[in-house]
């Protein structure tokens, strides 16, 4: 976000070491950071002149390896080369031992390349060319435009999506090969021949050609300064062009409230009434921590929690605090302690003897499923319904994004994050444009580089740049205990030194996922009514995993599907499910906002300003000052 956004006064600016440590040779490097972390230092030396031989020898192999690790993550963008080397070679031998596959491919190659020159020969008697040999994907709008469908361009696109389909074909279906290893070669594969498409150069792409004949070149000249702009921004960490329109607390985030609690991790939000009555039971939200809460309260035509208090709800918004390296050692359990069972014992203080109606979206949705268990299993369930947006708490099937998550992955970043203190947000955000890429790299390549054109910044993508790091130590244990182990959904998470089931949910769930999530798979998401022992509504909505969550009333060409299972209800399989549900039309917020509704008590008049309520101010206004953290 803009740079005037400062640290929090009573918050130290958060410090990240950003070269490699070696030992025992970086000693100076290390007194920099802290004290303790120089006292650990010393005594690795310490341990590595006076311990036994083995175990001396041990240690500074290890301390070398985490070392060569971290400085080879600066490379690889924390992609384990180990895991990928691994996946090829899986791939390769039993690709070299398929003697079928591997005339299958011949046959293959020989069709496509038929079909090619017969097109080819269509396209020499007329400009369009007749019926292509191949369709593009739907959601593939690459070579959508007229300028594609003639000559030369026609074949050229043609050519290039008969590769695609041949390497698909090559990547998948050989026996022997681990279904993760598959898709791992797969997505790869996928992402180097986005990187060759056509529409990507100059010479090869007929709206850019188009473009520069018009302009006499000056789009190219533009884009030029907008890469050079682009990269300037990059290197000195600032927002992308375009960002300092939205300011946090002036136009967006801008719903009137106070913060009302306060700790070394989290600021509690109360926003202000806007009706006369009210629902007695309050709404904790509990927003995911790798991004900005605020994506939840963005311009005021587009806020969900503008909505909700114009429901007549009383709502509760959890900030996180932007870790820095002294938060390394924040746990899993820290975030549910610290987060969610914090803000709700700040809620009874402020509405005692109140059942909350609790909210979490994408990774905060995780945790409140987490945290609800873990409090029905003790027999104080605080939550009168558990609402989860775009969140999963199965993650056997968890989408492309725990393609890389193995042990060789979690164990590279392991070692990358412990001598950051974190993982850093644009590790992270990397991650997530390489999805989609085609939509969040190339196109916009050629549409901001080659047609020297730039997008109208919205309040979504500003948000989507304000990104925040995330503690090494909670980050290990989310990527071990829930991507990797699968713990929650199998009844091996511990909280409180006891394991946890999701079955000891009793409150009424609501789900929402949205169809083009790449982060939560809306069929991930639907897994809850399989996983739970109470009443599960799942709604599924159009849009991305932060679109389609953002869809206010009014919003153009949404829709949505919603059906409730009830506890003695048999499951229904997910593709079941979307055959046999009506599509609805619309923003999907009112749905949600009459399902609470219809489990809440009667209305009540508007209670007093919580500082009126505690006998004490409130901690300051709204968004707080944890949000303003870079």
């Amino acid at each position: 976000m803009p740079a005037s956004h400062a640290h929090p006064r009573d918050e130290p600016s958060p410090t990240a070491p950003q070269e490699p440590v070696f030992l025992p040779l970086d000693i100076p490097a290390r007194l920099s950071r802290s004290a303790t972390d120089a006292a650990r230092a010393l005594a690795e030396v310490t341990d590595l002149q006076l311990g036994r031989e083995d175990d001396r020898s041990a240690r500074f192999a290890e301390a070398v390896d985490r070392s060569w690790h971290y400085l080879a993550s600066r490379f690889t963008l924390g992609i384990s080369p180990t895991a990928m080397a691994e996946a090829y070679f899986d791939w390769m031998i039993n690709l070299a031992s398929s003697p079928g596959k591997q005339l299958q491919l011949v046959e293959k190659a020989a069709r496509k390349s038929m079909r090619l020159a017969n097109y080819a020969t269509n396209c020499a008697c007329q400009d369009d060319g007749g019926m292509p040999c191949i369709e593009p994907l739907a959601h593939d709008k690459r070579f959508a435009g007229e300028a594609w469908q003639y000559f030369p361009f026609n074949l050229i696109y043609q050519s290039f999506l008969l590769q695609q389909q041949w390497w698909h074909v090559a990547t998948t279906g050989i026996r022997g090969v681990s279904k993760k290893h598959e898709a791992q070669v797969n997505f790869t594969v996928r992402q180097l021949l986005d990187i060759v498409s056509p529409s990507n150069f100059i010479l090869t792409n007929p709206e850019i050609l188009e473009k520069t004949k018009s302009t006499g070149g000056l789009n190219l000249i533009r884009g030029m300064w907008n890469l050079f702009e682009d990269w300037e921004r990059a290197v000195n960490g600032r927002a992308p062009v375009g960002a300092e329109a939205y300011k946090v607390g002036e136009n967006i985030a801008v719903t009137p409230g106070k913060v009302v609690y306060r700790n070394r991790l989290i600021e509690l939000i109360q926003y202000d009434p806007s009706t006369p009555k009210v629902s007695p039971e309050p709404i904790l939200i509990v927003p995911a921590w790798i991004m900005k809460y605020y994506v939840l309260d963005l311009s005021p035509e587009n806020s969900l929690v503008r909505f909700l208090v114009a429901q007549g709800f009383t709502v509760f918004m959890i900030s996180w605090k932007n870790p820095g390296y002294e938060d390394k050692d924040l746990s899993l359990e820290d975030y549910r302690k610290l987060g969610v069972e914090a803000a709700l014992g700040a809620i009874r203080n402020i509405a005692p003897g109140r059942p909350v109606h609790g909210a979490g979206y994408c990774l905060g949705g995780t945790l409140l499923a987490i945290a609800a268990a873990a409090l029905s299993r003790n027999g104080s369930n605080p939550f009168k319904t558990v609402s989860v947006l775009a969140a999963q708490v199965d993650f056997a099937e968890a989408g492309e994004l725990t393609l890389f998550i193995s042990e060789s992955e979690v164990a590279f970043l392991e070692d990358m994050m412990r001598e950051q203190g974190f993982l850093d947000a644009n590790q992270m955000a990397g991650a997530f444009r390489i999805l989609n890429s085609n939509d969040l790299v190339w196109s916009r390549g050629v549409r901001d580089y080659l047609l020297g054109e730039r997008r109208q910044m919205t309040d979504l993508m500003a948000w989507n740049a304000d990104a925040t790091r995330m503690p090494s130590r909670m980050h290990s244990e989310y990527l071990r205990r829930l991507f990797l182990d699968n713990d929650l959904a199998e009844g091996r998470l511990v909280a409180d030194g006891r394991p946890i089931a999701l079955t000891d949910i009793e409150s009424p769930v609501f789900a929402v996922g949205t169809e083009r999530d790449h982060v939560a798979p809306w069929r991930s998401v639907f897994k809850l009514n399989l996983l739970l022992d109470t009443d599960v509504t799942y709604l599924l909505t159009n849009g991305g995993h932060n679109a389609g969550i953002v869809s206010e009333p009014g919003h153009k060409d949404r829709h949505y599907r919603v059906k409730t299972k009830l506890e003695r209800d048999h499951y229904t399989d997910p593709e079941t499910w979307l055959a046999e549900t009506p599509q609805r039309e619309g923003s999907w917020w009112p749905e949600w906002a009459g399902w609470l509704k219809e489990r809440s008590g009667t209305a009540v008049d508007t209670p007093r300003a919580p500082e009126e309520v505690r006998g004490q101010p409130a901690l300051g206004k709204a968004p707080g000052t944890y949000v303003l953290a870079m």
